[in-house]
């Protein structure tokens, strides 16, 4: 069905211009170690075992290369762009954390700049996504409104915005205003208005409450806005079932493909750091 060069090196060169990534490796009854190689995009995804397939680049020339109709949940925390509404402010962020993510580089593009990546980002989502497929992703309270206005321009339908509520935040200017213990997420269905829903005829509430993400689960590396697989997980188990394609198009530290693993779900995993794909990738391989 696909046209593809295999070579000793198990690099598969692809000339589709879109791909069904499991479907390809279940026809070509692909394992682990191999490469799946776009001959005419830089496109390389790399297997980690036979239902785990991560890149390290540009999330939307990653999600532009997915077959349309192939993914079932995308469970994914992209950035905020608060960096430079962080800067203007009177913090001692700099002193508090090293690797806070205002100075990290990657979270201050102009607000303009900001939307138009969202609106791509949506438009490709709503096409590679299933009907009725589900897309949470974590948010600024701040940046919500502006969130579920361009969603609603490429065919999701919004459900509600929930919390994380963080039981041990970081007690910064404690003395002066409220502590920020909190984190916005925002659920969307795709071209529908219900998906799956795995409640297991219990209530479940739009608030999760755990602590920060602990040591043990950075110890392959940290990243400054990571969640903990506590949190990932419970998205996971309510919004996807065994079998299904997880795709997190912002991986960072790759707590989305470790909980999609270990919950027997098919992962796809993009970043555009190498620093943090690595790191990603040597958790998936060993936690």
């Amino acid at each position: 069905m696909y046209n593809n060069i295999e070579d000793e090196s198990t690099i598969h060169y692809i000339s589709e211009p879109q791909l069904d990534l499991f479907n390809y490796t279940s026809e070509n009854k692909l394992k682990d170690n191999f490469d799946l190689v776009s001959k005419d995009k830089a496109i390389k995804f790399e297997s980690l075992g036979q239902n785990t397939l991560i890149g390290n680049g540009n999330c939307i020339e990653y999600l532009k290369f997915l077959k349309t109709d192939t993914v079932n949940l995308i469970l994914t925390d992209p950035p905020y762009n608060l960096g430079n509404f962080m800067h203007k402010r009177n913090t001692n962020l700099v002193k508090m954390r090293k690797n806070q993510f205002a100075y990290a580089g990657w979270d201050n593009l102009s607000q303009e700049d900001w939307e138009r990546e969202m609106e791509i980002f949506f438009q490709e989502s709503n096409r590679v996504l299933k009907k009725r497929g589900a897309l949470l992703l974590f948010m600024s309270l701040i940046k919500i409104e502006t969130i579920i206005r361009i969603a609603s321009k490429y065919k999701f339908y919004y459900k509600t915005t929930g919390i994380w509520h963080k039981t041990n935040p970081m007690p910064r200017n404690m003395n002066i205003h409220f502590v920020n213990s909190t984190e916005a997420w925002v659920y969307f269905i795709n071209d529908g208005t219900s998906g799956t829903f795995n409640n297991d005829g219990r209530l479940a509430h739009d608030f999760i409450e755990t602590s920060l993400t602990s040591s043990k689960e950075k110890k392959f590396g940290k990243h400054p806005t990571q969640k903990p697989t506590k949190v990932i997980s419970h998205f996971v188990k309510h919004l996807s079932n065994e079998n299904d394609v997880v795709l997190d198009p912002f991986m960072g530290s790759g707590t989305t493909g470790v909980c999609a693993r270990k919950m027997n779900r098919k992962f796809i995993g993009i970043d555009l750091d190498a620093k943090y794909y690595e790191i990603s990738k040597n958790r998936m391989l060993n936690e």
